[in-house]
C-alpha cells in the first residue's frame, strides 16, 4: 500500500519530469565547504577549481567508507591483530577494489535516478523482494547500532565512566547533530568527528611495527593462529567478519541516498567517484593501522590469541605500550563508534523514507520532516537501551553482528547489480561489460567465503583448504559463463550513443512512467538461490555464534 500510494504521488508531482519527488533533493550543492551552484558547468576548470569543486563534494564517499571504521570495526580489526597477528592484513587490501565498485555503483544510481536504494529495490522487483531486501536492512542496521553503543559504554569504562551515563549522553550527541535541518552543518559535524581518526597515527608509530613484515602480509594471502597456519573454521568466522564490517549492506543505501541528498546530479559524477576512491583508501589505511598497532602491541605477551572485547584491548595496549596509548585507543573507539552510529542509524531512516514514501531529507526541519527525524530517534533509543542489558557478551555479539553483515552482503550485491544493468533506470550508464564481470567475481568471492562458513559449522573436521580450492574451481567455471553470456548479450544489443553532454543531462523518468521489467527464468532462479542460502546461512551463523558463546 505504501509503495503505491508512492508511484501515485510519483505521477502527479514529479520534478522536471524525473522521479524526484521531494523539492528538497533539488537545488545548489551545499557541502561542508561551501556551495556549488545547481546548473553550474563542470568544464571547462582549472586545477585549482576542480580541487575547490571536490572539496565541496566530497562527503557522501568518505563519510560512508570512514563511518565503516565504527565500533564494530575496530573490534574486528584488533581481535584480527591481537589474534593473528598480521596474516590477516591481505584481506584489507583485497576489499579496496571491493568497495570502490560496489560505492561507485550506488553513486552513480543516486546521481542519475534522484531516489534511494531502498525505492528503486521495491520498484523494480515488486514488494515481496524488497521486503527481502530492505527487511534484512532494518534488522541487520538496528543490530549494528548497538554494536555502536557497546563501543561507546566499553570506551566509557576503560575511563570509569558508567554506560548508564556515556550512552544516553551519546544518543542526544547524535539527535542533535542530527536534526540541524541543514545539510551543510550535518555534514561539518560529521568531518570534525571524522578528524578523531587521526588518533591511529600516533597508535600504530608507537607500536614500533615491523614495516617489511606488514608489507608481506598486505600482499601474501595466509592465516597464523598462534602456532598453526592454514584456514580454520574460526578463521573464515573472523574473514567473513572483516569484509562485513568493511564492506556492510548499510553503506549502499546510505551513500545513495545521500548523494541524493546533497543534489549531486551526473554532471559531477566523476567528483564523487574521487571522494569514494579516496574514501575506500582511507578507511583501509586506518584499518590497516588498528591490525597492525594489536598485532605488534600483544605480540610475545600473554594476551596474544586472547582477545574479549575492544574494551580489554584498550586496557592491554595501555599495559604493554602505556597508559597514554591505551587513553588514545580508548577515545578512537568511542570516536569511531558515534560516526558509525550516526552514519548507520541514517542510512536505515532514508531506507524507511524510501519505503514508506515519507520526506527524508537533512535539508529539512524537524517540523517539516517529524516522520524521519522520528525514525531516527527511535532507532538511537532502542539500540542504546539494548546494550544496557547486565552480562552481555559484547566482543561476541560484535563480532557476530559485523559477520552477519558478510552474510547478507551477497544479496544486497546481487540487487545492486542487476540495478545497474536496468536501461530504464540508468540509461547511458548503465555498467559495462568488463565492470559486470569484476562485479560478479566479486559476488562470487563472497559467496564462497560465506559458503565455507556454512560448511565449516556442519563438518567442523572438514578441509578448509581443500575446500576452498574446490569451490574456487566451480566459481571460475561460473564466472567464464558469466562472461561468455554477458558479451553475447551486449553484442545483441544495439547500443544508443550519447554525446558526454546528453550523458550528464539524462536523468531517469518518473517511475510511474517506467515499464517494470518482467524477471526472466535467470534472474527470478538467482534470486531464489540467493534467498534460500541467505536463511540457511544466518541460520547456522546463528549456531556457530552459540558454540563460541558456551566454548565449543
Amino acid at each position: 500500500m505504501a509503495q503505491e500510494k508512492v508511484r501515485k504521488a510519483d505521477a502527479k508531482v514529479a520534478i522536471g519530469n524525473t522521479a524526484v519527488l521531494d523539492a528538497a533533493h533539488l537545488g545548489d550543492i551545499r557541502g561542508a565547504f561551501g556551495t556549488i551552484a545547481e546548473h553550474e558547468s563542470n568544464t571547462p576548470r582549472t586545477w585549482r577549481r576542480r580541487l575547490l569543486a571536490l572539496a565541496v563534494i566530497m562527503g557522501p564517499g568518505l563519510i560512508v567508507m570512514v563511518g565503516d571504521n565504527d565500533a564494530g570495526g575496530v573490534a574486528t580489526y584488533a581481535q584480527a591483530g591481537q589474534n593473528y597477528g598480521t596474516s590477516l592484513l591481505w584481506t584489507l587490501a583485497f576489499l579496496i577494489p571491493v568497495l570502490i565498485v560496489n560505492q561507485e555503483m550506488v553513486v552513480r544510481l543516486g546521481a542519475v535516478t534522484g531516489v534511494g536504494h531502498g525505492r528503486l529495490i521495491f520498484e523494480r522487483f515488486g514488494r515481496f523482494w524488497g521486503w527481502f531486501a530492505v527487511g534484512d536492512l532494518f534488522i541487520l542496521n538496528f543490530l549494528t547500532i548497538a554494536t555502536e553503543f557497546i563501543g561507546i559504554s566499553l570506551g566509557a569504562a576503560y575511563f570509569g565512566v558508567t554506560p548508564y551515563l556515556a550512552v544516553p549522553l551519546a544518543g542526544i550527541l547524535l539527535i542533535g547533530i542530527t536534526v540541524t535541518g541543514r545539510f551543510e552543518t550535518w555534514e561539518r559535524l560529521m568531518f570534525v568527528i571524522l578528524f578523531g581518526n587521526l588518533l591511529i597515527i600516533p597508535l600504530v608509530i608507537l607500536s614500533h611495527p615491523n614495516v617489511g613484515q606488514v608489507v608481506h602480509d598486505l600482499v601474501i594471502p595466509g592465516m597464523k593462529e598462534g602456532s598453526t597456519s592454514g584456514l580454520t573454521s574460526n578463521g573464515v568466522l573472523l574473514i567473513i567478519a572483516i569484509v562485513g564490517t568493511t564492506v556492510a549492506p548499510w553503506q549502499l543505501f546510505f551513500q545513495q541516498s545521500n548523494v541524493v541528498d546533497k543534489r549531486i546530479t551526473p554532471r559531477w559524477i566523476p567528483y564523487e567517484r574521487a571522494d569514494t576512491v579516496i574514501g575506500a583508501f582511507v578507511v583501509v589505511l586506518g584499518a590497516t593501522a588498528i591490525m597492525v598497532t594489536t598485532a605488534f602491541a600483544f605480540r610475545s605477551t600473554p594476551l596474544a590469541g586472547q582477545f574479549v572485547s575492544a574494551g580489554t584491548v584498550a586496557t592491554g595496549i595501555a599495559h604493554s605500550l602505556g597508559s597514554a596509548l591505551g587513553d588514545l585507543f580508548a577515545i578512537l573507539l568511542i570516536d569511531a563508534s558515534i560516526i558509525g552510529a550516526s552514519a548507520v542509524t541514517l542510512a536505515t531512516s532514508y531506507a524507511f523514507g524510501d519505503t514508506f514514501g515519507i520526506r527524508h531529507s537533512l535539508h529539512r526541519s524537524w517540523r517539516e520532516a517529524k516522520p524521519f527525524y522520528a525514525t531516527f530517534t527511535a532507532l538511537v533509543v532502542l539500540a542504546a537501551g539494548l546494550t544496557l542489558f547486565p552480562n552481555a557478551p559484547l566482543g561476541l555479539i560484535t563480532t557476530a553482528v559485523q559477520a552477519l553483515a558478510g552474510v547478507l552482503l551477497p544479496s544486497a550485491s546481487l540487487f545492486l547489480l542487476l540495478l545497474c544493468n536496468d536501461r530504464e533506470v540508468l540509461g547511458p550508464w548503465v555498467n559495462r561489460t568488463w565492470l559486470n564481470i569484476v562485479a560478479t567475481l566479486i559476488l562470487g568471492i563472497l559467496v564462497m567465503l560465506s559458503l565455507i562458513l556454512v560448511v565449516t559449522t556442519v563438518f567442523s573436521s572438514v578441509n578448509v583448504p581443500l575446500l576452498l580450492g574446490v569451490l574456487s574451481i566451480i566459481m571460475l567455471v561460473a564466472l567464464v559463463g558469466v562472461t561468455v553470456f554477458t558479451t553475447r548479450g551486449a553484442r545483441a544489443r544495439s547500443p544508443e550513443t550519447f554525446s558526454h553532454e546528453d550523458r550528464e543531462t539524462w536523468r531517469m523518468p518518473s517511475l510511474a512512467l517506467l515499464t517494470r521489467p518482467v524477471p526472466s527464468r535467470s534472474r527470478l532462479v538467482a534470486l531464489y538461490a540467493m534467498r534460500g542460502y541467505l536463511v540457511l546461512a544466518v541460520l547456522l551463523l546463528l549456531v556457530k555464534a552459540v558454540q563460541l558463546g558456551t566454548g565449543h
